[in-house]
């Protein structure tokens, strides 16, 4: 096996790897128990149910569920439980229906957010109904307490839960779970789990997966300041309870919920896998579980992030001062970090993108500018394999010569070329170097540009692209297409016919060794048709950036081979005209 031939394997690997990440890391599929390989269900009667049985005691109240409404939530309460059965998002509407983006997507159990569970398996929430008041009359927060007494193994004990919600728009309310013996005796219980049940919103329906929609658990961990993503389940649940958890979360590509205990107590942390009506089976549930509970008394504060993946309202909590609850340090938005080994970068290019669009209030704009931005930063490295490719075009002459002298032995002609290039200071895959050098940066966009909350619903083009979060759909067909679907989208194919012509204006043909063909054939078709059939269903901004990248080298190229391929041939003519006066015998003078 020659050089060549091991370097067109080693790429053809980096463009399938590259594309099996793409398609892993931003259109997931289910995610899969470790052990088993298989998505499994959690059956809560396969699971012990332990813990203590508590009974409600007097008078059932008004069981009828109510509204709070501030600037940012429409929340409606359920006395059942004191939970929360909707949670309407007032100043961020369904694409579709324009209706507030509900954030509590039930799956087949029905259940609310914020029940209580005693038993170890979440299978039997404490659900009877609650006594509730509203309390108003704070300035910066509106209060919505529930209580209920409860009898365990002949102790009485009362359960309170409060729910304080700020008036402003902020995406962050508290939650107090405090219980308090009434006879004088230690509380009943030694543990309790706090679950959010609902799947993140907005509804699936109104969703296409195939656009990279996903609900994925992470949790950040206090001792070193990390974030963990959470992939591997046991019988759909996967628990933390080795590490000191700073916030635990379930997010989707354009909202998230986040979960903060209480850093003085002690928790577990565990996160469920379920199968639901119209859910994608993956992480849709996540509970807090106090244990050690001693006394006649106690109270546990916890806070829910439960909005938009926007660093705008996730950055007030790392600053006392910018939110109600004077909270720091809490790091919520690196929920925005889709990669955690380019998180780096996609902050960074986040970064520069708004800047763009504070300049130019279009976001493909925008787009068009940071790609502009991109390859001027990679220049250096272009401009060299565009001079490869200029001084290859050069030795077309030779090249030729070559092919006629040696055309019936191409394992010397091979040898002869490769001198020929290293002579010249030539390297045949120079020109593909550049495209290799902007995966990082491909990646990195792949992630800020499907899950970055601007775009959603951000239009580029009336009529074409109205919409830089998803494909740019011009028709919709009345059947799907296998491995497209059934959209037609028109910025895929001028993306793969720009990169095909992209990759023949920056090849020599002509110069092309005899083990090269089949490779430069590849590149040339092979990688783009590979990568139509990857980013077709990809955000139109990614298309937008990758395109627009692909006409600027176009550009590139064509002015350096009319400009320089001349001059390179005239140098190659000069030296070799030097050699050979160098050996030319001179005449003798008489």
């Amino acid at each position: 096996m020659d050089r060549n031939t091991i370097i067109a394997i080693v790429l053809s690997v980096i463009v399938i790897t590259v594309g099996m990440t793409i398609n892993m890391v931003f259109f997931p599929p289910e995610y899969v128990d470790a052990g088993t390989q298989t998505t499994q269900t959690v059956d809560p009667a396969s699971m012990p149910s332990g813990g203590a049985v508590i009974t409600a005691v007097g008078e059932e109240g008004d069981s009828q569920p109510f509204t709070v409404t501030t600037q940012a939530f429409e929340m409606t309460f359920d006395p059942a439980g004191a939970s929360v059965e909707s949670i309407r998002l007032l100043n961020h509407r369904e694409s579709t229906t324009g209706e507030p983006v509900e954030l509590l997507v039930k799956d087949s159990s029905g259940r609310n957010a914020f029940l209580l569970y005693t038993d170890e398996s979440f299978s039997d929430p404490v659900d009877a109904v609650f006594d509730y008041a509203i309390d108003d009359s704070d300035d910066e927060v509106v209060s919505v307490v529930f209580t209920r007494d409860f009898e365990s193994d002949g102790s009485l004990f009362q359960i309170q839960k409060r729910f304080a919600i700020p008036k402003a728009e902020e995406y962050l309310f508290s939650v107090n779970v405090a219980m308090e013996s009434l006879d004088g005796n230690p509380i009943p219980i030694d543990s309790y789990t706090l679950g959010y049940d609902p799947q993140v919103g907005p509804w699936f329906q109104q969703l296409d997966n195939s656009y990279g929609e996903y609900r994925r658990a992470m949790y950040r961990e206090v001792d070193d300041n990390n974030t963990h993503n959470v992939t591997s389940f046991d019988n759909g649940l996967s628990v933390v309870d080795d590490e000191q958890v700073g916030w635990a979360a379930t997010n989707g590509k354009y909202f998230t919920v986040i979960g903060v205990p209480d850093q003085a107590t002690s928790y577990e942390t565990s996160f469920r896998q379920t199968t639901g009506d119209s859910l994608i089976s993956q992480v849709n549930s996540f509970y807090f579980t106090r244990t050690g509970i001693s006394g006649t008394s106690f109270s546990d504060v916890y806070r829910y992030y439960t909005g938009p993946k926007l660093a705008t309202f996730l950055d007030l909590y790392d600053v006392q001062n910018n939110n109600v609850f004077g909270l720091g340090g809490l790091m919520l938005d690196e929920v925005l970090d889709s990669s955690s080994w380019l998180g780096w970068l996609q902050t960074l290019l986040r970064w520069v993108l708004q800047f763009f669009y504070r300049l130019i209030p279009n976001y493909g704009v925008a787009i068009i500018l940071l790609t502009i931005l991109v390859k001027l930063l990679i220049q250096p490295i272009s401009k060299k394999g565009m001079d490869s490719t200029a001084k290859m075009s050069a030795l077309a002459p030779k090249v030729q010569e070559l092919q006629t002298k040696y055309k019936d032995d191409p394992q010397t002609l091979n040898a002869a070329m490769a001198k020929l290039y290293k002579d010249e200071g030539i390297s045949p895959m120079g020109s593909c170097l550049p495209m290799l050098i902007q995966f990082p940066i491909f990646i990195a966009l792949y992630g800020l540009l499907s899950t970055h909350y601007e775009l959603r619903g951000a239009m580029f083009i009336p009529g074409w692209i109205p919409d830089l979060s998803v494909p740019d759909t011009v028709f919709t067909l009345p059947f799907n297409i296998p491995f497209l679907g059934n959209g037609i989208h028109v910025l895929p194919i001028i993306y793969t016919a720009s990169m095909i012509y992209s990759m023949k204006v920056t090849q020599a043909t002509s110069t092309q060794q005899t083990g090269q063909q089949g490779m430069m054939k590849f590149m040339t078709y092979g990688m783009p048709i590979i990568f139509f059939f990857i980013l077709y269903n990809a955000p139109s901004g990614l298309i937008l950036y990758w395109t627009v990248m692909n006409f600027i080298s176009i550009l590139q190229q064509m002015y350096v081979n009319k400009k320089k391929t001349k001059k390179y041939a005239q140098e190659i003519q000069e030296r070799e005209e030097a050699k050979i006066n160098k050996y030319k015998p001179t005449k003798k003078r008489k």
